[in-house]
């Protein structure tokens, strides 16, 4: 595997939810030896107390578009940012690969954020405690409906795509 200090200069120089997830799927792999492909991602306003979930059995993950928006917004850097990022889809990644409960699938996360990018590092933070622990305002955040309106993300999973579409 590679060097904390590399895999968490790929973290920090993330561009698109895409190049997140290739890194996602390449780590649980190295990590775990587990893997799956096909999967989308969809963006969607919901409760603040939830980041986001994979519907079980489906090939769908979903994330909270406000708290995105809101880590966007309150995130010193690009480099936080895309710890969330890389956090949230290990983490929903697991458990599209079958891992329900959700007590594993946590240690999990912190396990492969630990081993990959080091103790200190912001997604190893977040995946330890949660997102609060970094962004405390989201412990003020009073979402609390899921929003009907939602957004397909085009271009995710592009590895796991046919050639025909």
């Amino acid at each position: 595997m590679e060097s904390q200090n590399e895999f968490r200069a790929k973290v920090a120089s993330l561009k698109d939810f895409d190049e997140a997830f290739v890194l996602v799927k390449n780590a649980v792999y190295a990590k775990f030896r587990m893997h799956r492909a096909g999967l989308s991602l969809i963006l969607q306003v919901m409760p603040t107390n939830l980041g986001a979930y994979h519907v079980l059995g489906s090939n769908v993950i979903v994330m909270n578009s406000h708290v995105l928006a809101t880590i966007r917004r309150l995130s010193g850097s690009e480099q936080e940012y895309n710890a969330y990022v890389f956090m949230v889809l290990a983490h929903e990644y697991l458990h599209s690969l079958g891992i329900v409960d959700e007590n594993t699938v946590r240690q999990m996360t912190y396990d492969l954020c630990k081993t990959l990018l080091g103790e200190d590092h912001s997604s190893t933070r977040m995946a330890k405690e949660d997102p609060s622990t970094l962004f405390p305002q989201l412990r003020n955040m009073m979402q609390t409906q899921f929003s009907k309106e939602f957004q397909v993300v085009k271009n995710f999973d592009k590895a796991g795509q046919s050639y025909i579409q």
